[in-house]
């Protein structure tokens, strides 16, 4: 049976990043605050990386107004709720990643989108194209490929994880299968990627932080990764993978902040 992602993971200077990500999350994983205090972390990670899930959509709130509960951006909040729910998606990604995108759209959009019109695939063409990216594919063949990511999720891989999350992220992003909050949902499944596939289970890595600190080169990437070259989706991987070292640092942070008390 072919492996489509094990050939991705051995594109020039993938294996590479790759390594050097494991080796940042590895770091991060030995620090002793995470001996005590691993779910502060890991809450705080969560609120970080909504916070800048949500300045990709173009919603910069303060982290402080989040954490305190009074940013009333709706992009913000569902940032918010989507990261949260990270943790009680496990296990279903890998068995039933359709269902776990649905979920994650309805609570990413809850507030941008009709009821019912939550965790349901778009049937007209995606209007919405924050990013820049051009215009997105028609519903019938967004659907078909929502079809092959579902598959690649579930069937087993000899690639690292972050290859795996790279793609489902990317996927995700140009093909905005419901038409709203598509990108609150490409970073909600990417980071359970990570977290479900081994390679950051204690979902520490605010890897949104990454992406957003990465500045121009998110959008850059995107777009190399939609000319389906080799050198395209290679690029993207190994930005996924400076954007893990990136969090690692945010979270090795926050563990220094803690520990200084």
């Amino acid at each position: 049976m072919s492996d489509p992602l094990a050939v991705i993971s051995e594109l020039p200077g993938v294996p590479e990043a790759v390594q050097d990500a494991r080796t940042a999350v590895d770091r991060l994983y030995g620090h002793r605050m995470l001996r005590r205090r691993g779910p502060e972390v890991s809450a705080e990670s969560a609120l970080r990386g909504a916070r800048a899930s949500a300045a990709l959509e173009g919603a910069d709130i303060p982290l402080e107004s989040l954490r305190s509960g009074e940013a009333e951006s709706p992009v913000a909040q569902g940032a918010l709720r989507a990261s949260s729910e990270v943790g009680r998606l496990g296990k279903t990604w890998r068995t039933a990643p359709r269902q776990v995108l649905a979920r994650l759209h309805a609570l990413a959009a809850a507030d941008l989108a009709d009821e019912d019109l939550l965790g349901r695939p778009r049937t007209g063409p995606a209007a919405s194209d924050l990013l820049g990216l051009g215009p997105g594919p028609g519903a019938e063949a967004a659907a078909a490929r929502i079809a092959s990511l579902v598959t690649l999720v579930a069937t087993p891989s000899k690639a690292p994880a972050l290859v795996l999350a790279a793609i489902v992220h990317a996927e995700l992003i140009v093909l905005r299968p419901f038409g709203v909050a598509d990108g609150l949902v490409a970073r909600a499944a990417e980071r359970l990627t990570l977290v479900e596939f081994g390679l950051d289970p204690k979902s520490l890595v605010a890897i949104e932080v990454g992406h957003v600190d990465l500045g121009p080169a998110y959008v850059e990437g995107l777009r190399g990764y939609l000319k389906g070259t080799g050198e395209g989706v290679a690029g993207w991987v190994r930005h996924c993978a400076a954007a893990v070292e990136l969090g690692a640092r945010e979270s090795t942070a926050i563990c220094e902040a803690l520990q200084r008390g």
